[in-house]
């Protein structure tokens, strides 16, 4: 079984896909609004924004962990795991171990006081999984969010300018 390596910009058809399925998985399939475009250009520009992991199976890229640098108040710098997919029909073949494994192994090189991530609450099997590995599945923290029309309407309705 190969281990998981760096992505590299040929990789993003695939990851685009595996976005998209996982997307349909958790009942969004028409959120995606990231392009190839903008995976090949914030991923691999002069500032990348993000590092992808891919795992393959028989020379195809089946499951990616994207993550990026965030800054705690409380911790300092953290690894945030945006996304861990494995294709549904490689699932539980260990490809999310590796992949995990990975991700971890990559925040421990960079010294990073925590890695962090969400999962869905009815996403069991993933909160399983996640436990298993010894991670912390704090149950009493909502995730908020502004998106794009909620930060719009927000700014009609404040003084705030840059």
């Amino acid at each position: 079984m190969n281990q998981p390596r760096l992505a590299t910009k040929a990789d993003m058809p695939r990851v685009l896909e595996l976005i998209k399925e996982l997307a349909v998985f958790e009942k969004e399939p028409n959120a995606v609004e990231v392009t190839l475009d903008l995976l090949e250009s914030d991923g691999f520009g002069d500032y990348p924004k993000f590092t992808c992991f891919v795992i393959e199976v028989e020379g195809r890229v089946e499951g990616m962990a994207l993550v990026y640098m965030r800054y705690s108040t409380w911790k300092g710098e953290v690894l945030h795991l945006e996304d861990l997919i494995v294709s549904q029909s490689q699932r539980g073949k260990n490809l999310g171990t590796k992949l995990l494994d990975k991700v971890v192994a990559y925040g421990k090189s960079l010294g990073v006081k925590r890695i962090s991530w969400e999962v869905l609450d009815w996403n069991e099997p993933a909160i399983t999984f996640y436990e298993k590995k010894g991670a912390n599945v704090m149950r009493d923290w909502d995730v908020v969010q502004l998106d794009e029309k909620g930060i719009d309407n927000y700014l009609k309705n404040c003084n705030a300018s840059l």
